[in-house]
């Protein structure tokens, strides 16, 4: 949970040239901890900061929305549990598509599976 926090932490550090400094609090929600560990919470500022997440202890899942300091708006969702922390947005490189050789290779490879090795006496 805690690694959960520090990411989106680093979030806004990383936004905060871009962050008007007078911001006000704009909606801000708090469901504490009930006795399963659920929890909720949510805000929103006057600059556009939009963020909201809601977890248990096997994992947690929300979004954050704002302005880039290039003007960009930027919206990511994101899951967190056992497997790691899943985000999504359309700002997040992705890889490039895999060649067509390399698609042909695995395919070949897969069609012609290497004979067992036998056992040398």
């Amino acid at each position: 949970m805690y690694k959960y926090l520090f990411c989106l932490a680093l979030i806004g550090c990383a936004c905060a040239d871009n962050i008007n400094k007078d911001a006000q609090i704009r909606s801000f929600q708090n469901d504490a901890t009930d006795a399963e560990g659920n929890y909720q919470y949510a805000y929103e500022t006057s600059n556009g900061i939009q963020f909201q997440e809601a977890g248990n202890p096997n994992g947690a899942r929300g979004a954050v929305a704002y302005v880039s300091p290039e003007g960009e708006h930027i919206s990511l969702t994101y899951t967190a549990d056992e497997e790691g922390y899943h985000p999504v947005g359309d700002h997040l490189p992705t890889p490039p598509p895999v060649p067509a050789y390399v698609l042909r290779a695995l395919e070949y490879i897969r069609t012609h599976p290497p004979a067992p090795a036998q056992k040398e006496q």
